[in-house]
């Protein structure tokens, strides 16, 4: 008989989290009254060795009356994992202004960040929630005083399909709605509910809330209770979590049992099996797990030992061994028969850059198949990749059923697509649903990590067809809808520009195309966006105006601090000598460039000491000059230069010049009008 535990079997991190500081506590604390709001955790084991320290349970209420009583010794209240509820927290808060009462709040970070995203997200005018999960749950009652906006709560994807739901989903359809999950949830209900949700009601915001390690567990159990004659659940049915554990293992293995601890297990349950899987909710600690471990290794038979000890291995056969030593090129196990197991990268992995040294390491369990046997040299050639796609297959499956984004590695361009290995399956992927352009290099892929989806299996072939593309899809639609969601006039955006027009360049904002119009890319006047921008280019815009229902956005580019003039005026004053160049000429004047996008006039009588015709008897366009600025009009940007005020050695000429000067720029400008 093989006994196989589920690798997140107990404590999740913030139950042990709770668990240590509450025993800590009592054993730092031991003149103080400790109270947990509600029972710490869903296991009678757990909850009377607390109390027999003198950690006692209380009610929302309790803790009430003891706070109104004033103690009057040091009375240490501790919130429990699962939360409590935002009156009641707001109360505790309160009661700290009692010297004699602390609050340690020990909620799960997980269950914390939910509370934040109702805080955040249901306070707002025409939003509606939705929260899948028991509503008698102390998680959810917690949850559920967050949402500050009309909410219902359901436990299944048949009971948010009831006419009383439906009737609540019909009314909000087209309100911002917002959906999220109890921590411990059943995961593929959950994505059943998203699926009717997304079916029914216009762009709902979803936000995946079942906890990581929760979700690791119940693949876990689907994995085991099709794997295993019998399947032990170790925890309380109290325990939400443990609850869905043993729903999930039932429908597989119709010998699964719910147990305390080894104590439950039936004498001779175990015995006619050859497998046996262990499971344990986030409630139930490690040592009790560990005695129903020893009680199944207990039940084997001494003489089936001896006998396994001395048995073959045949080609094909299915073997569990330990590793006992690893190398850069094999991997060795103890069969615990005659003959000496060994893995290659090859058996291992599908890809090459992989290494054995980090993959295993000695007294790691190992479970393959052999595919070669030499008695004679006393070695057998195992496969770990085939026990992998073996047990992984059903991963997949599911994956397609849920319609969940997986991640792996392409490992190879073949005619028609690429291939991405990824729970120990090679799958295919089309060159259409690479998201690589048509006749485009899929070469540029191998080597790189990738979402997808499976979208296609054939189950007598085992082969799995995804699609990079439909992920890819769903990103830019979660973008776009992010994108609407927080616009603002003003706003500013990292952007790549996407293609060039005659009139203005298209930077993609993520999800969506803004338009910067030629006007809005420079301060000068562009015959074309390609001398400011180009292709692929990634630059800082800012909104000036949207319109949501027709998808558009006009952006900006240019800023007051690449405004020529400010640069001039930042830099330049009355008074100052500076090198300009002739751009045109007037029969009044020539103007000549300051600075890139600053032109100053020199009027005629400021050319030289003498009357002239015409600037061209002096200047000639494109010709520097060192000219001086003789008066800055600020609210009109205009700029009056002088090359006679440098000639004129007498000041009193050159200040009559300035004055003429002006007077010929008010002139010159009335002209131009």
């Amino acid at each position: 008989m093989k006994t196989a535990v589920a690798k997140y079997a107990g404590f999740c991190f913030g139950v042990k989290r709770a668990v240590d500081f509450v025993f800590s506590l009592a054993e730092s604390e031991r003149e103080a009254d400790i109270y947990t709001v509600g029972e710490l955790i869903h296991n009678a084991d757990v909850l009377g060795r607390l109390a027999e320290r003198g950690v006692h349970a209380v009610s929302a209420a309790q803790a009430e009356e003891i706070i109104a009583a004033k103690p009057e010794r040091k009375t240490v209240f501790i919130i429990r994992a699962h939360g409590i509820t935002l009156p009641l927290m707001e109360k505790l808060r309160a009661a700290e202004e009692n010297e004699n009462i602390s609050v340690y709040d020990y909620t799960c970070p997980y269950v914390r960040k939910i509370h934040d995203i109702a805080d955040e997200n249901t306070a707002g005018e025409n939003t509606a929630a939705l929260l899948f999960g028991d509503k008698n749950h102390p998680e959810v009652q917690g949850i559920a005083s967050h949402i500050g906006c009309p909410h219902i709560i359901f436990s299944s994807c048949e009971e948010l399909a009831s006419p009383e739901n439906t009737d609540f989903l019909i009314k909000y359809r087209d309100f911002r709605l917002i959906m999220m999950a109890q921590t411990t949830q059943n995961f593929s209900e959950y994505k059943k509910c998203q699926k009717f949700i997304k079916n029914l009601c216009t762009n709902p915001i979803i936000f995946d809330t079942i906890c990581s390690v929760t979700e690791n567990r119940q693949k876990e159990a689907e994995i085991l209770s099709r794997e295993c004659d019998v399947v032990l659940v170790c925890g309380s049915m109290n325990s939400a979590n443990t609850r869905k554990l043993y729903e999930i293992s039932k429908k597989n293995c119709p010998r699964t049992l719910l147990i305390g601890g080894a104590a439950d297990i039936p004498p001779d349950y175990v015995h006619d099996s050859d497998r046996v899987g262990i499971a344990a909710g986030a409630s139930t600690p490690g040592y009790i797990i560990e005695e129903v471990q020893k009680t199944m290794s207990e039940q084997t038979n001494f003489a089936q030992l001896l006998e396994e000890s001395f048995k073959s291995l045949n080609t094909g056969d299915t073997v569990t061994g330990i590793v006992t030593s690893v190398s850069a090129t094999e991997v060795q196990l103890d069969l615990g028969c005659k003959v000496t197991g060994v893995l290659t990268l090859a058996n291992v992995t599908d890809d090459p850059q992989a290494k054995l040294a980090d993959l295993f390491k000695v007294g790691d369990t190992v479970e393959a198949v052999a595919v070669r046997v030499n008695d004679v040299e006393g070695i057998a050639t195992l496969s770990k990749k085939k026990v992998d796609a073996k047990n992984n297959w059903n991963l997949v499956a599911k994956a397609l059923e849920d319609g969940e984004v997986l991640s792996g590695k392409v490992i190879e361009a073949v005619k028609g697509g690429v291939v991405i290995s990824a729970l120990s399956q090679k799958i295919f992927v089309p060159a259409s649903q690479t998201g690589v352009a048509r006749d485009g290099d899929l070469s540029a892929l191998v080597g790189t990590t990738q979402k997808f989806k499976i979208i296609e299996i054939k189950e007598d072939r085992r082969r799995a067809v995804g699609s990079i593309k439909a992920v890819q899809r769903e990103e830019r639609k979660a973008a776009k809808e992010a994108f609407w969601a927080n616009i603002e006039e003003g706003k500013h955006y990292k952007g790549v520009v996407k293609s060039l027009t005659s009139y203005g360049a298209f930077v993609d904002l993520g999800g969506v195309d803004g338009m910067v119009h030629n006007s809005e890319l420079s301060w000068t006047r562009i015959s074309n966006p390609k001398d400011v921008v180009s292709i692929g280019q990634e630059i800082d815009v800012y909104v000036k105006s949207f319109d949501a229902e027709k998808g558009r956005v006009s952006l900006g580019y240019k800023t007051e601090e690449s405004n020529p003039w400010t640069i001039f005026m930042n830099n330049y004053k009355v008074g100052d000598v500076v090198k300009v160049t002739v751009v045109s000429m007037t029969p009044f004047g020539a103007f000549a460039q300051i600075i890139p996008g600053v032109d100053g006039l020199i009027h005629i009588s400021q050319i030289a000491d003498k009357k002239l015709a015409h600037p061209s008897d002096v200047l000639k366009k494109g010709e520097e000059v060192e000219a001086k600025i003789i008066d800055i009009n600020e609210e009109a940007h205009n700029v009056s230069l002088s090359i006679r005020a440098l000639l004129e050695k007498d000041e009193d000429t050159a200040e009559e010049a300035t004055a003429e000067a002006a007077e010929a720029t008010a002139e010159a400008a009335e002209a131009a009008e």
